[in-house]
């Protein structure tokens, strides 16, 4: 499964890139403006810390306009990826952009029939809302499994990424279930390491170590 990071803020997507872990990044309007920063600007760095997708979302809701918002996006650089709302103006969006070899996902899914025209679209991601689906007093997973069961049913090429993941039980029931891509914020991402008996092995080992005397520089 690929790892992308929900986040726009620069260092923690520099300090998971130094992991090897981060396969891609997503950003929103709401993530744009958290940081602080020139849209343009911040989705132009990000794309140079990582060589996997950077969804750059449009803000348009008519079919003509996002086409015109996309023309600038996509110049930014080579892995930008297009994000498009699940509408009917967002899927005529998606079907052109692809159509032309650029890599558009397709967000704020919460149905598997949203998901399964996205697929016919041609869309290269589709972004189901784990998190806020579980909110409004759904299964998130359940969800992902209905989207991994139809797409698996007609070969779509279209990967599942799950968005609004919320915490690592999200990430490890995507996992077995199949999604694609998981994108989280970095914090999820970084609880993924936490394991008390790991923290207890270490505070052993350190422990005997010091016992010995020794040092290895």
């Amino acid at each position: 499964m690929k790892f992308f990071a929900d986040t726009a803020e620069i260092d923690a997507i520099k300090d998971l890139a130094a992991t090897g872990l981060l396969d891609g990044v997503t950003t929103n309007p709401s993530l744009i403006h958290k940081s602080g920063r020139d849209f343009m600007e911040v989705t132009k760095e990000i794309c140079g810390i990582v060589d996997g997708p950077v969804s750059a979302e449009v803000v348009a809701l008519d079919h003509e306009t996002m086409m015109k918002e996309a023309e600038l996006l996509r110049k930014i650089a080579d892995n930008v990826c297009i994000k498009v709302p699940l509408t009917v103006d967002g899927l005529k969006t998606c079907k052109a952009l692809t159509g032309e070899g650029t890599m558009v996902n397709v967000t704020l899914c919460f149905s598997a029939n949203q998901a399964l025209l996205a697929a016919k679209a041609g869309a290269t991601f589709i972004s189901p809302f784990v998190g806020r689906h579980d909110d409004n007093g759904f299964d998130g997973m359940d969800l992902i499994e209905d989207i991994r069961l139809i797409y698996d049913n007609y070969n779509f090429s279209t990967e599942i990424l799950v968005a609004s993941v919320r915490h690592v039980t999200h990430v490890l029931e995507s996992a077995k279930i199949g999604a694609d891509v998981m994108t989280a914020p970095p914090k999820v991402i970084h609880a993924l390491f936490n394991h008390i008996l790991t923290d207890k092995g270490i505070e052993g080992f350190l422990k005997d170590w010091e016992a010995t005397g020794q040092s290895i520089v």
